[in-house]
């Protein structure tokens, strides 16, 4: 017997998948099962045998890797987070394969980012699959800003730290800041004693002081590469303290456009297990070329590449999470289980959410993408639900 979904309304809950392989970080596994009970994986194995279950799917030829993870994404298919509906972002995502997403907003004035959280906060009561807010801004270096306007861009003073948080609770998952401007080191404790995760990046700051704020508790460098100063043999700046540091987890957006694929590739080789893989993913993603607005600002695309308008600023992508993954094999050469972990149970182990999300195992969620052989998503599961 096979079936559309794992489960259905009020249909038996217990559905058995089976795949040619199933890939996650703890390696690749040939004629897998994987036993979903609800919302949750009850057992996994290989072979002909295998518990009973109320119905079965069957996935051919299809490799089974967990939900892609992404902590880094501003939108897609024209909508943006900061917009009163974004669910068909989400849609397109998930067609994807991101079965949780943090949604990043960019700089915005502070009672802007706080009315951005209420409207996030109401999705994510109806929604589990939507696990926060990411603030980008607004606590960015002006002279590494990106695609943030620089006007509403302010330091982390006590004041403001307090009412993002207050303006945030239960919805605000991560913030990322710039560790040299003033009051930097003491808003990273601030966040991190309130449960939220720092993140160090748009940052004109140096290897000391991307130091202190990992010291002091930031656990992610902010798409490196993109919008920091360079790898330099004396002055190693925050990348070279975040490679050094086996507490921080490295995001990267690997669409062939933010980072060559050679320096993708000397990446994985020196923070090995500490790769994120994000989208960065900006309205255009999963839509036509074209303007659109990032924030405030008017942004063009053009060939699925964005940039602020009448610039040559990068503003944001035009990725998704399936395309990363194909990337991260055939331009950083990465072997499948490694380019599905840098999806899945690093970005979840940043959030510190690995014992529930990133992994084919028992008592992890039923998040699940089925892939081609040639890595193109088939079917998306989110919490034993069919979102594809």
């Amino acid at each position: 017997m096979s079936t559309t979904g794992l489960q259905t309304g009020q249909e038996a809950r217990r559905t058995l998948v089976r795949a040619a392989r199933v890939v996650d970080a703890a390696g690749s596994t040939a004629d897998g099962w994987v036993l979903v009970d609800g919302d949750t994986i009850a057992a996994v194995g290989t072979g002909p045998e295998a518990p009973a279950a109320d119905r079965v799917v069957d996935l051919g030829d299809a490799t089974l890797t967990p939900g892609f993870v992404d902590l880094h994404g501003h939108g897609g298919a024209t909508e943006a987070y900061e917009d009163d509906s974004f669910a068909a972002a989400l849609a397109v995502h998930r067609a994807h394969g991101t079965t949780r997403s943090v949604l990043s907003l960019v700089a915005d004035p502070i009672p802007s980012l706080a009315a951005s959280m209420a409207r996030i906060r109401t999705v994510m009561h109806a929604d589990p699959l939507v696990l926060g807010v990411h603030l980008e801004g607004p606590f960015l270096s002006p002279h590494n800003k990106g695609a943030h306007n620089e006007s509403f861009l302010v330091d982390p003073t006590p004041t403001a730290v307090d009412a993002l948080l207050e303006a945030g609770e239960g919805v605000l998952r991560q913030v990322t800041i710039a560790p040299e401007l003033p009051g930097a080191v003491d808003a990273v404790r601030r966040f991190v004693d309130a449960g939220v995760t720092v993140a160090v990046g748009h940052t004109v700051g140096t290897y000391d002081q991307a130091r202190a704020a990992f010291d002091a508790g930031a656990t992610i460098l902010t798409h490196a590469f993109n919008a920091m100063p360079g790898l330099h043999h004396r002055a190693p700046g925050p990348i070279g303290a975040a490679i050094a540091d086996e507490r921080v987890t490295l995001e990267l957006i690997l669409d062939g456009v933010h980072v060559h694929p050679v320096v993708a590739d000397t990446l994985f080789r020196a923070a090995p297990g500490r790769v994120a893989l994000i989208t960065d993913a900006m309205g255009a993603a999963g839509a036509a070329d074209g303007a659109y607005r990032l924030g405030s600002l008017d942004v063009t695309v053009t060939d699925g590449v964005a940039h602020v308008a009448g610039t040559d600023t990068i503003a944001g992508s035009t990725l998704t999470q399936d395309a990363a993954l194909r990337n991260a094999v055939s331009l950083a050469g990465r072997t499948l289980p490694e380019a599905v972990a840098a999806l899945t149970s690093v970005p979840a182990g940043a959030l510190r959410l690995g014992d529930r999300l990133g992994r084919i195992a028992p008592g992890s969620a039923a998040d699940l993408v089925a892939l081609s052989p040639a890595l193109e998503v088939r079917r998306v599961w989110g919490g034993g639900r069919e979102l594809r």
